[in-house]
């Protein structure tokens, strides 16, 4: 593949400008959706838009950091679905518990990259243990999903929201059937921004809850920080939700080498891996969600034409402007709860067909129990992702953020699957 600039390649500062637009605009939803998910539990406006300004700069820090020093490569970075899936299963427990097991899981994935340890670790990953992981973390975060786009609110009914999500979600995929370039590589943007101005029309009564004048336009963020708090089971329930974002973030980084065909790719992932472990401690410190590289980053690319990866490092800077910036981010989050749910389940289709791809491509003879290994690990999943809070309530404090995690549990059945009972000579 062909490309206007190389990966080494220092284009003009004007067009190194032009790129980094191009990286933000791909980049600032899925930082955006997640926060504004993740933020509106954290109990006001306010504390929203603390949680949103956090995350803006640990994406900030770490997507400049993996570019000058870890993979050195033009990799997306955004929020980790699968440590998203962690967070709202464990919602009953302490956030400083939850922000400590996110702090330790990234601590351990950098030591285990920096010791070489993780090789080992990654024999435990075998095709179709990678291609349950895909699917469940889609699968898993379904209740969520019908939570945002079905909730009655301001007067609309939930029938009138699953209408609007229906229509939204088939206009989604209109778009990525017939844009090209950079048009489909943002498509996500911009259906954020016509679907909340149609919702805004349809509902003119809707509002976000709080004006954008009660925040200041410059201010911190040095505020809120976790106490160091241990739960075992939510420990035990992050360390796993953490072999499913190292498997993200080493794919991602394997697949954008394989594009540009970059030599020293062992040294390249070690850094990546390390770096996103550090930039996970370094998010569990501020109390937010910790990063993952994207795997849809060749696709950018080849979008754009431009292989620099210095042409993201303003992308990085713009991003930590932002963070200082909290009446820009309380306009940019102003989206309605069924536009996120809609955009959430675009990149959640997005990720059972990633999974697919990779079960198809695990398919051995006999292809029937091949199949079984899939089918139990998601179907365990599935259960318990939607087991009544009455039921969840039966189990054990301590295992509860274990057995009350559909993500967890797939993983668990499916590694016992592979590695005990069809274990292989």
């Amino acid at each position: 593949m062909n490309f206007q600039y190389e990966l080494e390649d220092r284009p003009p500062v004007k067009e190194s400008l032009l790129y980094g637009l191009q990286w933000l605009a791909v980049t600032v939803p899925a930082v955006l959706i997640i926060g504004k998910l993740l933020g509106s539990m954290q109990g006001s406006v306010d504390l929203e838009i603390l949680y949103i300004q956090k995350l803006f700069a640990v994406i900030g820090i770490v997507l400049l950091v993996q570019t000058i020093w870890g993979h050195r490569m033009p990799i997306v970075l955004g929020p980790a679905t699968v440590l998203l899936i962690g967070i709202l299963t464990s919602s009953s427990s302490s956030p400083d518990s939850i922000a400590t097991s996110i702090l330790l899981g990234g601590i351990l994935l950098a030591l285990l990259a920096i010791s070489g340890l993780f090789a080992y670790l990654r024999r435990l990953f075998t095709p179709r243990v990678v291609a349950v992981i895909l699917l469940l973390v889609a699968f898993t975060i379904t209740p969520t999903i019908i939570s945002l786009i079905s909730s009655s609110v301001d007067g609309v009914s939930s029938a009138g929201h699953l209408a609007f999500a229906l229509v939204f979600v088939l206009l989604m995929f209109t778009g990525q059937r017939l844009l090209t370039g950079l048009w489909k590589s943002t498509l996500i943007l911009w259906a954020m921004i016509v679907g909340s101005l149609a919702y805004f029309l349809i509902n003119p009564g809707w509002t976000a809850g709080a004006s954008g004048s009660v925040f200041p336009f410059v201010s911190g963020f040095f505020s809120h920080y976790a106490h160091f708090v241990i739960e075992p089971g939510v420990l035990v329930a992050f360390m796993l939700c953490f072999l499913g974002l190292s498997i993200n973030d080493l794919g991602s980084i394997q697949a954008v080498g394989s594009v540009l065909k970059v030599k020293d790719m062992p040294g390249r992932i070690t850094r990546g891996i390390t770096v996103t472990g550090l930039g996970n401690a370094l998010a569990g410190f501020v109390g937010v969600i910790g990063p993952v590289n994207f795997s849809f980053s060749p696709g950018v690319i080849a979008s754009t034409g431009c292989a620099a990866r210095r042409t993201l490092i303003p992308t990085a800077a713009a991003m930590l402007v932002l963070a200082f910036l909290p009446r820009i981010l309380f306009y940019l989050s102003f989206i309605p709860a069924v536009v996120i749910g809609c955009a959430l389940l675009f990149i959640m289709c997005t990720q059972v067909a990633a999974g697919l791809m990779t079960a198809f491509g695990a398919m051995e003879e006999p292809a029937f129990d091949n199949a079984l290994l899939l089918g139990l690990p998601l179907l365990t999943g599935i259960i318990v992702a939607f087991l009544p809070p009455d039921v969840l309530l039966s189990f054990p404090v301590s295992l509860r953020p274990i057995l009350g995690n559909g993500f967890v549990m797939g993983v668990l059945v499916s590694l016992f699957l592979e590695h005990v009972i069809f274990r292989g000579k």
